[in-house]
């Protein structure tokens, strides 16, 4: 089995390769190979991950390249990764939100837009390398904004098998069965449980929880407001959260606390981008040391905890044909009544050798509909502005979104978004 990564370079890499050893019993990959356009980063990186995986008695192989297609060529599975522009790029939406007094981050609002314009192209063209090369391969695209990069795969490449995957679900998963502990005083294995989510990626609400089959929502949401009741600076309004009956997403927090995140972006620099920057340069060195075996605990602060778990427990529910529900993105083919087919969705799915089976769901409540559908127009509209480089759909994608600017601030933000990502952005750009 050849796996193969593409945006190797990362510094999440070396987790995933644990991911990777861990299952080794299960998932038998033969073959890994780590994709990076950045040479510099590939070496460390990539040499680091060679280390680790012949300290463990070098199950698999690990090869290097930067020549795209050559990563791709009969992969059974190909992870994305990536970041287009790199960190630089990443502290440039967020600073694109503060001048214009709106939200700047990675993959929400003016940011998320700008890394999704200079992203979706990329993701496409990989797609297309697997349509040619790796004909039945899995891509599963951790790539940020997950689920808007999924959507435009799953439009305008339809023929090649595609899966959004995110952290969020198995880290709120993970701290309901940290709490649960403390309640019922015995462990509780993530294996014996379903967490049930609906909505967007980075815009979804958590409202079921089951253990061996058993709902126990109440009691998980009862402890959950109780705990917010109680806190002198509670992350979320208790008032809502009661209302709502459900957890919101961390990433909601944009839309239902903007003044906060606003305030907190005038206290920049650093911005989170700045700050990752620095951690980075700190793995990095230490990655580079040939002594190095093992990831340094200071991986941690990177952030996307869980995410070797994440990737590799999809990856292994495919091929072992196990028929096991993981919160994903992909289009819900009107698995939620009422809601337009083509829409991706992060929602439960079977994943089984057949593919990912979204799985029927309720619709969300009213509230929260108005909101998916707003950022789901948005989506769309973007996905469009990428693909085509169309300049009245990226208008409209901002006139549409909730964080957007005002009508009359539209074009000004617009065309300093275009301006800061130029060089990445060469569909905008055609004469």
């Amino acid at each position: 089995m050849k796996v193969t990564v593409i945006g190797a370079g990362s510094t999440y890499t070396p987790e995933l390769i644990n991911g990777f050893l861990e299952r080794r019993s299960t998932l038998p990959v033969s073959e890994l190979w780590l994709m990076d356009i950045d040479v510099r980063r590939l070496s460390i990186v990539g040499g680091f991950a060679q280390r680790m995986v012949e300290a463990k008695g070098k199950p698999f192989k690990v090869v290097l390249t930067h020549d795209q297609r050559a990563a791709v060529e009969n992969s059974s599975y190909v992870i994305t990764q990536l970041r287009v522009g790199q960190m630089p790029a990443r502290v440039a939406d967020e600073y694109l939100g503060l001048r214009h007094g709106l939200i700047g981050q990675e993959t929400t609002g003016v940011g998320g837009m700008a890394k999704a314009l200079r992203t979706i192209p990329v993701i496409l063209n990989i797609a297309h390398d697997c349509r040619e090369a790796a004909p039945g391969a899995i891509l599963a695209n951790f790539t940020n904004p997950a689920g808007l990069v999924t959507q435009a795969l799953q439009k305008y490449a339809p023929e090649v098998q595609s899966v959004g995957v995110c952290n969020v679900a198995i880290t709120t998963k993970m701290g309901i069965i940290d709490g649960l502990k403390e309640l019922k005083g015995s462990a509780i294995t993530p294996e014996r449980t379903q967490l049930n989510t609906l909505g967007l990626n980075h815009l979804s609400w958590h409202r079921g929880f089951t253990v061996d089959g058993e709902d126990i929502w109440p009691q998980v949401f009862e402890a959950y407001l109780a705990e917010l009741r109680s806190e002198p600076e509670p992350e979320w309004d208790p008032r809502t959260i009661e209302v709502l009956g459900m957890m919101p997403n961390y990433y909601l927090q944009y839309f239902y606390h903007t003044d906060h995140k606003l305030e907190s972006q005038r206290k920049w620099p650093p911005s989170r981008g700045e700050e990752v920057i620095e951690i980075e340069k700190n793995l990095l060195k230490q990655y580079a040391d040939r002594t190095l075996a093992e990831p340094p605990a200071e991986l941690m602060l990177r952030g996307g905890a869980y995410y070797s778990t994440v990737a590799t427990q999809l990856l292994n529910a495919h091929f072992n044909d196990l028929g096991e529900t993981h919160v994903v993105n992909t289009t819900h083919a009107g698995v939620v009544p009422g809601w337009p087919v083509d829409w991706v969705l992060e929602m439960p799915c079977r994943v089984d050798r057949g593919g990912i089976h979204p799985l029927p769901a309720e619709p969300l409540p009213t509230v929260c509909y108005g909101l998916v559908s707003a950022v789901k127009t948005y989506e769309l509209l973007t996905v469009e502005a990428a693909v085509h480089g169309d300049r009245k759909a990226a208008y409209e994608a901002l006139l549409a979104h909730p964080l957007g600017p005002k009508a009359d601030r539209i074009q000004a933000v617009l065309d300093d978004m275009l301006e800061t990502n130029r060089a990445y952005l060469p569909q905008f750009w055609k004469d």
